[in-house]
């Protein structure tokens, strides 16, 4: 699969889903990742051809930086704690659009805003559709922690069941720093789980910020697809 593939798809998913669901006097939540970087230049765009008029809330630094650079209304939660759609990417999609996220260490802030939001929106590449959690995604559950925290953390994650790994930097020496200030676990599983009961068990050990699973968080799902076009799966009820 050639990189210029995967990036029309991401394009193509981000496209449908702003002009699908983003309206004009709307706040929407702005993710983080390659593919949203599609989607706030599409909302640009709208906003040039149709005098589109919204403000935006990010869920990191780099995403605030993508609203400032498109000259969209920069916002935050202060400000507007009720949203009416927030869009973002993911690592990994099931069938029952529960997610993992986290993968560019931002999923504490994203699952902030998509729970502020009316309704949340993801948009992925092809790549990213599973028919369970941990069928393409090998790297774990992000699992963001107070340094104070992280080694009676590992610990507690190993009582039952997980193999929790540090995160460490590529141009720096030690971890992985997030926005917030903290650590980030990487989470394996031998096998599927309930990713919900898991999800409560990690937020429950003290010290531990959130995890990446968004379990039954998100509404629709747009991907992106190898021949240009869009498929798109609600959340079943």
């Amino acid at each position: 699969m050639s990189a210029s593939l995967i990036e029309a798809a991401k394009r193509a998913a981000a496209i449908a889903a702003v002009n699908a669901h983003v309206k004009n006097n709307q706040i929407v939540g702005i993710g983080s990742g390659s593919t949203i970087v599609y989607a706030v230049r599409r909302l640009a765009e709208r906003m040039t051809e149709e005098n589109l008029q919204i403000v935006c809330v990010p869920t990191s630094f780099q995403a605030r930086q993508l609203i400032i650079d498109n000259k969209l209304t920069l916002s935050d939660l202060e400000r507007h704690p009720q949203l009416d759609v927030a869009i973002d990417g993911a690592d990994e999609v099931d069938d029952c659009l529960n997610c993992i996220k986290g993968g560019g260490g931002c999923h504490t802030l994203e699952k902030i805003v998509a729970s502020a939001a009316k309704k949340f929106i993801v948009i992925a590449d092809y790549r990213k559709d599973s028919k369970i959690l941990g069928e393409k995604w090998k790297k774990g559950i992000p699992v963001e922690v107070l340094p104070f925290a992280y080694a009676t953390a590992i610990g507690k994650i190993q009582e039952f069941g997980g193999s929790p790994v540090m995160r460490m930097a590529v141009n720096k020496a030690g971890p992985i720093v997030t926005d917030n200030g903290n650590f980030i676990l990487d989470v394996t599983f031998e096998s599927a789980m309930n990713w919900s009961k898991i999800n409560q068990e990690l937020t429950m050990i003290p010290g531990v910020v959130d995890t990446g699973l968004f379990v039954g968080m998100a509404e629709k799902a747009y991907f992106g697809m190898e021949n240009g076009n869009v498929t798109s799966r609600e959340r079943p009820m």
